[in-house]
């Protein structure tokens, strides 16, 4: 495992602080079916146990584990996936000892480097670690330049990499990973500003990856993507054209506690816009609960 880094809670000029998550989640009218799956969600804190880095790029409130669960009861999430932030560097002390104390319902999304050796990576699986992300768009990822190297090695486990980038500056997404050793999954459908239209080259290329197979795609952060407030109207065009290529690699996520961000949403809004982006129960059903578990593994 990756040693712990001496860390700092100081917010620095180019760290700054972001508002907490919205305690109190609005009841949505559709309730999701059961053993649905929040792809995509990070905990953050307690700082006393698990400190911030220093090189990082937002200083988040404490978003701990008891209250994560707190907003999975209210909205009825019974499976979820931790991604690990990036204000912990490659310490994944934190996730480690969340999905120790949540085995069964919770799966994890490491951040590594290429040090990393192979006794740490079967922990990690065993701990239930499913794979591994990539942020080239804040401080304490890994370089992307490391992808391949690590994506070789963790083949063996049936795991992914997973992308948190801006498509809009990667036009050439198609041609960058159509040969890849191991699936990709991509966060915040390719966290594009929505004034950008759908036939923009690097969303082809990831709905070309989508529909060969070889990519998922988390159906998340609009509220990252769009110009426009809630429901996020502008966003629902990259919605459909997902759902178009291959609904059955389509993940969903709530993105919880919402970090880096000014204009905090309510998670009961988010989970209202289930019933909007996905209107069949058969949808549902496949994006929040079957693909989920045939991804990370969920029995």
């Amino acid at each position: 495992m990756a040693k712990r880094v001496p860390s700092s809670h100081t917010i620095a000029g180019d760290a700054p602080a972001c508002p907490g998550f919205d305690p109190h989640p609005r009841l949505p009218q559709a309730k999701l079916p059961p053993l649905s799956c929040d792809a995509h969600h990070h905990i953050f804190g307690p700082y006393a146990k698990y400190p911030m880095q220093p090189e990082r790029s937002y200083t988040p409130p404490e978003a701990t584990l008891a209250d994560y669960r707190r907003m999975c009861a209210t909205l009825g999430i019974q499976r979820s996936v931790l991604v690990h932030p990036s204000i912990y560097g490659t310490d994944v002390s934190s996730l480690v000892d969340t999905l120790q104390a949540c085995r069964g319902w919770m799966r994890g999304v490491a951040v590594i480097d290429e040090s990393i050796d192979d006794d740490s990576l079967a922990r990690l699986d065993r701990a239930g670690v499913r794979g591994v992300r990539f942020n080239v768009l804040f401080k304490g990822g890994t370089p992307l330049a490391s992808a391949r190297a690590i994506g070789e090695r963790i083949a063996r486990f049936g795991w992914h990499v997973q992308l948190l980038i801006d498509l809009a500056g990667h036009p050439s997404f198609y041609d960058d990973w159509n040969t890849f050793p191991v699936p990709i999954v991509v966060d915040h459908m390719g966290h594009m500003a929505a004034s950008r239209a759908v036939t923009a080259s690097g969303f082809q290329g990831m709905l070309r990856l989508l529909g060969e197979g070889r990519c998922w795609v988390k159906l998340s952060g609009a509220y990252r993507n769009s110009t426009l407030g809630h429901p996020y109207p502008d966003t629902l065009p990259f919605v459909q054209a997902l759902l178009k290529t291959n609904p059955g690699q389509l993940l969903w996520g709530t993105d919880w506690p919402h970090p880096a961000v000014q204009v905090m949403p309510n998670d009961g809004d988010l989970v209202g816009l289930v019933p909007i982006w996905l209107p069949s129960e058969e949808l549902r059903e496949q994006v929040l609960v079957r693909n989920p578990a045939r991804l990370y593994g969920f029995d």
